[in-house]
């Protein structure tokens, strides 16, 4: 279909997955979206549930509006289909809709990977069309912006990897530090785990409480390797941990790498500058960024430093995981491959206190 915006607007687009949170964030900002049209939100396992019952912040927008069961034919011609599926599923039903939509943009990492091997020894499973994995294009549109313009299937960036990856890319892009070994400690919102409740997310595990997780088998440990390695042109070692905190929403994560040269905190704020100097949603300072300034939010908001006394490299990055880090970033996504001010619909002002 034409990715003309003169020709097709507003786009007409369906969510498929829309009873999770990144659905529900997504239904929020295409409320809010002058140029896309929601046509179809399905949700299986709340399937005829008014979508206001589950999520009451969206009563308003959607009234008595249900949520849809989901079937290939009802996505059929449709502009766009966003895909908020728990990993596995979406490789599942992106090939039968593939043909009957525009474009496909996938929140989940059945489509992030370009090497098919991978999926067995990060995901435990084969993966059942690794023929489009040629196809896909990774949605970081910080990184790869003209890409996501031509492509009909976006695989959006995981959200513990975009955090790391937009940390990490400009010292990697200017050879300020060596590709291994790379340390990453991020901490995670409880979101980030979904909405269906788990023995290790439920209030009384996770209040007052702090946890490491998938230690040293994090699912996007290859995720995060495969995008800096192309930023680094060699290959990219990476030691990633994220942990658990008692807070709905946000991610931060704080990245070590040894330096290849005599450098400083000046410079590497310079450098990190330098690198997002024109992007909208990027904020580089010299201020240590907190996940509260990015609640609600597209923005990524990062700070870099040097420790003379132990020569490391240091960057910090925050977003909001539910925005950047999944549907907001899907959004900018789909403004890009429609042609669209990158900006619309999409907020770089924090929600404050």
């Amino acid at each position: 279909m034409s990715t003309d915006s003169q020709q097709s607007i507003p786009i007409r687009a369906g969510i498929v997955g829309a009873s999770g949170y990144t659905g529900a964030e997504l239904l929020r900002l295409l409320a809010g979206h002058p140029l896309i049209e929601l046509v179809v939100a399905t949700g299986d396992s709340m399937a005829g549930t008014p979508i206001a019952d589950l999520y009451p912040s969206l009563a308003l927008a959607y009234g008595d509006r249900r949520f849809d069961a989901y079937s290939p034919d009802l996505v059929d011609g449709l502009d766009l289909v966003f895909c908020g599926l728990p990993h596995g599923v979406s490789m599942g039903i992106i090939p039968e809709i593939q043909s009957r939509v525009g474009k496909v943009i996938d929140l989940g990492s059945d489509f992030r990977l370009n090497d098919a091997a991978l999926y067995p020894e990060w995901y435990n499973a084969e993966h059942s069309c690794p023929e489009l994995l040629e196809q896909s294009v990774y949605g970081l549109p910080e990184l790869y912006r003209s890409e996501i313009a031509n492509a009909d299937l976006i695989a959006a960036t995981g959200c513990n990897a975009a955090t790391a990856i937009l940390t990490l890319a400009p010292l990697l892009d200017a050879g300020i530090i060596e590709p291994d070994p790379i340390i990453v400690n991020l901490i995670s919102g409880v979101s980030g785990a979904g909405r269906p409740p788990k023995p290790n997310t439920t209030f009384c595990t996770v209040d007052e409480n702090v946890e490491a997780y998938g230690l040293l088998t994090h699912r996007h440990t290859p995720e995060i390797e495969q995008a800096l390695s192309l930023v680094s042109e060699t290959d990219v070692s990476v030691l990633f941990t994220p942990h658990l905190v008692p807070t709905n929403r946000g991610l931060l994560a704080t990245c070590y790498g040894r330096p290849t040269r005599s450098t400083n905190t000046t410079e590497v704020l310079a450098v990190m500058s330098e690198f997002y100097a024109e992007e909208p949603f990027v904020l580089v300072s010299d201020r240590s960024p907190s996940t509260k300034a990015v609640a609600g939010s597209n923005a990524v908001h990062l700070t870099g430093r040097v420790d003379e006394r132990t020569g490391q490299v240091m960057g910090i990055g925050v977003l909001d995981n539910l925005m950047k880090g999944a549907s907001g970033m899907a959004v900018q996504c789909a403004n890009i491959a429609f042609g669209f001010p990158e900006t619309t619909g999409l907020s770089v002002v924090g929600v404050y206190p």
